[in-house]
Parts: C-alpha cells; structure tokens; sequence
C-alpha cells in the first residue's frame, strides 16, 4: 500500500486533531478520549431472543463492576472491573462497544481514555467457560487503526492477530520480527494499521525507521 505524502499529512493532522479534541486531562494535559466524570452505567443488549447483555457500572469516575448475563440464567455473573484487568483505565461510554454472538459470548472492546491502550474482553455466558482478557488490543476507535466491524484484533510484539468475533476463524501476519511496543504509548513503534476480511496492513517502526507490511490472508 503506497501513501503519498499528502494523505500521510492528512493522517497526522486527523490524528493530532482527535487527540486534541479530547483534551479533558489535568492541565489542559491531552487525552484519547473526554475524561469528564461520569457515573452513569454502560449498558449493551444484543439482538437474540434471550436479550444477552453486560453492563459496567461506575463508581467515583472509574468502571466499578461488569456483569454479564441472558434470560436463560439464573443469576448475573459479575466481577469487580480493576480485578479483571489487574490495572485502572478511564472509559468513556463512546469509546466502548460489545459483539454479541448469540447468547454464546460477547466481545466488549474499549480504549483507555488516558493512554488510548486498547483492551479486550470475551465474556462467555456459559459459565463453565473461561473468559479472556487482551490488554494489547488494536482497536478501531483509533482514528489511525482501520479495522473491518467484525474483526478483532490485536499484537504481541511480534505478531499481529486477527479473529472475527462472530465464527472464531483466525488469521495473522508476523512483523519478521520483535517489536519492543509500550501498549501505553502504542504509536511510538505502531503508526497505523488497515485490516480488512483479507488483508493486513501495518506500517510500524523496524530499527528507527518506518517500514509498510502487508499480507492477503484467509479466515480459517
């Protein structure tokens, strides 16, 4: 994929302008996304007969618990929001979404509004069933990171990985090699990312210097 300068530029003004205008930090200190206090809770119902949903309540400005449960239960399952993740973030109810695949699981994706770091969790309602966590999410609120509305996906420094979140089917493209990211300050070594149902897109910092990576892939 070749980026002529003058959309590079447009990139970066797009970017530094989302960052900007999300500029609720102490100080007047830059943010990912509007940290102005809210308490209320965050709530996404999916489509299915049983009305699967999961819920984030707030407390003192920061997500306090999520539950997660469907008609077809017989109780709620919740956990403390800090405990889940092992760290505290700031969400903001425009940068958060959740993929329900049926009444089976749902994917909630969210960045932090401090760093922009993006997470991932898939909450199975079945209860036998393990949940996962993702702190090394690449995920579409990024203004800088293009990715097809039903894929998940995410790095491990060395590679990048990508899932729809609907059938489970996988694909991925190594970088060749080890990135060292700081998933706080994601941008230092990745730059922007275009990912669709077939190809890979990444343009990331190899040795100092700005290299474009691509692959056609195949979900399986």
């Amino acid at each position: 994929m070749k980026v002529t300068g003058l959309l590079f530029l447009a990139g970066i003004t797009l970017f530094s302008f989302s960052f900007t205008s999300c500029n609720s930090g102490a100080g007047g200190t830059p943010t990912f996304c509007d940290t102005t206090c809210s308490n209320d809770t965050i709530r996404f119902v999916g489509s299915h007969q049983s009305a699967p949903m999961v819920s984030i309540s707030m407390k003192n400005c920061l997500p306090d618990t999520i539950q997660w449960n469907h008609a077809g239960m017989d109780t709620y399952t919740k956990t403390g929001f800090m405990y889940l993740l092992e760290q505290s973030v700031r969400i903001n109810k425009n940068f958060i979404s959740a993929k329900f695949k049926d009444n089976s699981y749902v994917w909630v994706l969210f960045n932090d509004c401090i760093t922009g770091r993006g997470f991932q969790l898939k909450l199975p309602y079945d209860k036998t069933e393990n949940f996962a966590i993702r702190s090394s999410g690449i995920n579409s609120f990024d203004p800088k990171f293009s990715i097809a509305e039903q894929l998940i996906v995410n790095t491990d420094r060395g590679n990048i990985y990508v899932e729809d979140a609907y059938t489970g089917k996988k694909a991925m493209m190594t970088f060749g090699e080890k990135i060292p990211i700081d998933y706080d300050l994601i941008h230092d070594h990745l730059d922007s990312v275009h990912i669709t149902y077939n190809r890979i897109w990444v343009r990331f910092k190899s040795k100092n210097k700005w290299v474009d990576k691509e692959k056609n892939i195949v979900l399986e």
